[in-house]
């Protein structure tokens, strides 16, 4: 610094001997030498050479320079190393990706025989288990309402697209022109991903980034908390719950419940994930349509459909006047073994009715004397119960037939369609039922009286529209015969219900309109995982 500074002030006296010398020109010596002192005067009084200052300014000036340059070249290091740190970290998480993504896949390859002895499961259940264990393990019993951590977002986006990535070599021949050199036109065949993967995979992808929005939306909030699982029942109050789900955290409210715009919030949530629910059933039940149904299960049937209904069922089936609502209303459902094992004799049933209608051979054994007018009416009726048996238990377990399908499907993208959908139903389902907590314990709140039911399915006073808001899983299993009366009517153009919601959505989802006979896996979810 003090050796620029002498520079600068040399070029200067230079610069200014230059310049009297052009402006004099010829002039006297007298004048020459007059500048030449004026200079020389000038130097004295300004300069600031280093020579020209005491021993131990200069000694104080050359520290300042020194520790400048020393405190630059420690900042420069640090940078360094720090970018070296950063670039060795990230290519630790590459190295260390990289083998988690070795490892699943040859588990996939495998078939989940770790021995090698090829007596492993298919490639399409291995994929399928394998995004099941990821999805259990990523989102666990998601019993509160509050957002994923990065951790956890971050493996689940990641793993996801590993597993799904599957789909992109998955393609079909398609027709396609190309223009020769001659100018001619030459019809030729490409390769394009299956169609039904085209569309259904970005529709899932948009409903699986719509559930982690809904409860990224809950990061924020003070409006309720829940209270820890040591929880006295005093603390609890009124807001203890009263269900078959003691293990889950109890919601606590204001004394004088939610504010407005927190309800609201919550009702938009509600909204949104009732559509993700009804878009994932919709997929999911088309998925299973498709799949073909096992040798195994129908090795498993019996000859016909009053050996699997039982005489009092199908009696109530086969009469001449039929009504479902009665039907249901005078069948025991209270609880959910008996709502899966009615639909898994109603399921049944409606194969054998569909075999036997389509059966050339009079002498098979899946013959039968009922005329095929009369199958076909008991065939209606049949489904027009499991129609509302899944519009309105959509948390029962899978049938026997959705797990035999699953189990002996041999097709991958099915596969991958299926599963996938499965799981963000079932997570859909599972904030849907948080939500209701919530907005149970508002009520309770505002109406203690309401504390006094046996669970948040029955609220003591309010419309119906409100208490449809607050039903939960359990709420679903103990439904009366008069809600199924008031919703026979809607269940009834379910399926073209889901198809209307998911268009107004702009979701594109690859179903088409089929009779619920040919649906057989159906509107369902898998067993819950909390």
């Amino acid at each position: 610094m003090v050796g620029t500074l002498g520079l600068f002030n040399f070029r200067d006296k230079n610069e200014k001997r230059r310049s009297k010398s052009m402006s004099v020109g010829n002039g006297s010596v007298l004048e020459g030498s007059a500048a030449g002192n004026e200079e020389a005067a000038d130097g004295t009084q300004g300069s600031d050479h280093p020579s020209d200052l005491p021993e131990s300014d200069q000694n104080e000036k050359l520290r300042q320079v020194m520790d400048d340059l020393a405190a630059t070249f420690q900042a420069r290091e640090k940078q360094l190393l720090t970018g070296k740190f950063l670039v060795m970290n990230s290519c630790h998480d590459f190295d260390s990706d990289m083998e988690q993504m070795k490892e699943k896949f040859a588990k996939l390859l495998l078939g989940e025989d770790m021995s090698g002895g090829g007596k492993g499961v298919s490639s399409a259940l291995a994929l399928s288990n394998a995004i099941t264990n990821l999805a259990a393990s990523v989102f666990g019993e998601q019993s509160r309402l509050e957002p994923m951590t990065a951790e956890r977002k971050s493996r689940w986006r990641k793993e996801i697209d590993w597993l799904l990535s599957v789909s992109d070599c998955i393609v079909e021949f398609v027709p396609s022109q190309q223009k020769a050199k001659d100018g001619s036109n030459m019809e030729i065949m490409v390769t394009k991903q299956r169609f039904d993967l085209l569309m259904n995979i970005p529709a899932l992808r948009t409903l699986d980034t719509m559930l982690l929005d809904c409860l990224d939306s809950f990061k924020d909030q003070d409006e309720f908390y829940y209270l820890s699982k040591d929880a006295t029942d005093e603390e609890k109050g009124n807001s203890k719950r009263k269900d078959d789900k003691w293990w889950l955290p109890t919601v606590k409210v204001p004394e004088q419940g939610l504010s407005d715009a927190a309800k609201k919030n919550l009702q938009s949530q509600r909204e949104a994930m009732t559509q993700v629910l009804k878009a994932a059933m919709s997929i999911n039940a088309q998925v299973l349509t498709e799949m073909e149904i096992p040798e195994n299960y129908l090795d498993s049937l019996p000859k016909n459909g009053r050996a699997s209904l039982g005489d009092s069922t199908y009696r109530s089936i086969t009469v001449e006047f039929f009504d479902p609502n009665q039907f249901l209303a005078t069948t025991d459902l209270s609880s959910e073994h008996k709502i899966l094992d009615l639909k898994n004799r109603i399921e049944a049933s409606i194969v054998i009715w569909k075999r036997k209608m389509h059966q050339k051979d009079g002498k098979s054994a899946w013959s039968s004397a009922v005329s095929y007018e009369k199958r076909e009416l008991f065939e209606e009726r049949a489904e027009t119960i499991l129609r509302i048996l899944k519009h309105q238990y959509p948390g029962i377990p899978q049938s026997s037939l959705d797990i035999s399908k699953i189990q002996y499907n041999r097709d991958v993208g099915q596969a991958l369609l299926e599963s996938y959908s499965r799981i963000l139903e079932s997570l859909a389902f599972t904030v849907l039922s948080r939500i209701g907590d919530v907005l149970y314990a508002d009520s309770v709140a505002r109406n203690p009286s309401q504390a006094t039911s046996k669970s948040p399915a029955n609220p003591s006073s309010g419309n119906d529209n409100e208490k449809s808001n607050l039903m939960t899983l359990s709420d679903l299993l103990t439904w009366s015969g008069d809600l199924l009366d008031n919703d026979f009517e809607d269940s009834k153009d379910c399926k073209d219900d889901l198809s209307k919601d998911m268009d107004e959505k702009n979701l594109n989802i690859a179903t088409s309109k089929v009779s619920y006979l040919e649906s057989l896996g159906g509107v369902r979810s898998p067993k819950e995982r909390h």
